[in-house]
């Protein structure tokens, strides 16, 4: 299989590139801008903003004697005009004389409205729309609980509400080739000690014993090289604020779990005023480490 593969990237983003779809390229556009990272979204309406003055900037320059009350008419003057107009500032200094001249700023009036109200929308979806603030321990931990051989990691709701009825879902992947030749991408559910929990404020230890019924069981570290193999987590929940579903995702490969390793405490409660504290510094701090890549 050559270098290492993860379905699940570490922020959660699926690593797959679909090829050969056929699709329109506007048919998405409104999923696509409301998913894209806040740094390119505000690129994109840059350019947006910027392009449309420039085609209209180009414009006016061309019968540029029709707008009246300009001082040295250039180029950079037709661009700020079209920059009042695409906004209604309409500072007085300038102002079209001729039909051409109206219709221009007609159709820019017309195109302004629009773009404001689509991005002004785009803006409120973005902001608006709940996400789950879940952090995952950078590694898994292999060792005994009450006598048996168990997979932990640990989940921090970092948002400091409530995710109510959070559910966890926990995947083996792996590649597999079947009895014909086909080689395919298999999972299989692993079976958690409490997948549900009514509310999740605080953290959470996921636990997976590693028993004679789990996909896991007898494999060797080079059997999860040889199969690329990996565990896709899913989080979800209503957010407690919102009333929304969020999600969260994670993964692991091999490299990121330690077996015979436990993870330090994080709560105690104090002695003082008996408040029940909560140590992050802690949550991805491992002791009696072991085998750990």
């Amino acid at each position: 299989m050559g270098q290492n593969y993860r379905f699940v990237n570490k922020d959660g983003v699926l690593n797959v590139d679909r090829v050969g779809m056929r699709r329109a390229i506007w048919s998405d556009a409104y999923h696509a801008l409301i998913n894209l990272k806040w740094r390119y979204f505000i690129t994109w309406l840059v350019v947006i903003y910027l392009g449309i003055n420039l085609i209209f900037a180009s414009l006016y320059w061309v019968e540029g004697y029709y707008i009246g009350g300009e001082k040295g008419w250039s180029f950079v003057e037709c661009f700020f005009f079209s920059v009042q107009t695409l906004s209604t500032i309409g500072y007085g200094a300038m102002a079209p004389q001729s039909t051409y001249a109206n219709a221009l700023v007609t159709l820019e009036a017309f195109i302004g409205m629009l773009v404001t109200a689509m991005s002004t929308g785009l803006l409120f979806s973005k902001f608006s729309r709940p996400t789950a603030r879940v952090e995952f321990s950078n590694v898994a931990v292999v060792h005994e609980f009450n006598g048996q051989r168990t997979l932990m990691f640990r989940l921090a709701n970092m948002r400091g509400n409530q995710i109510v009825d959070a559910q966890i879902d926990v995947s083996f992947a792996r590649f597999e080739t079947s009895s014909e030749g086909a080689e395919f991408r298999r999972f299989y559910d692993l079976e958690m000690t409490r997948k549900r929990t009514a509310m999740f404020v605080l953290t959470w230890t996921a636990m997976h014993i590693l028993d004679e019924c789990s996909p896991l069981y007898g494999l060797s570290k080079q059997d999860w090289y040889d199969s690329q193999a990996e565990i896709v987590v899913l989080i979800s929940g209503v957010d407690g604020t919102f009333g929304q579903t969020v999600h969260a995702r994670y993964s692991y490969t091999i490299d990121e779990i330690c077996y015979d390793a436990r993870f330090k405490d994080m709560l105690h409660v104090r002695e003082d005023d008996g408040v029940l504290e909560v140590n992050y510094h802690n949550f991805n701090e491992i002791e009696e480490r072991g085998s750990c890549v």
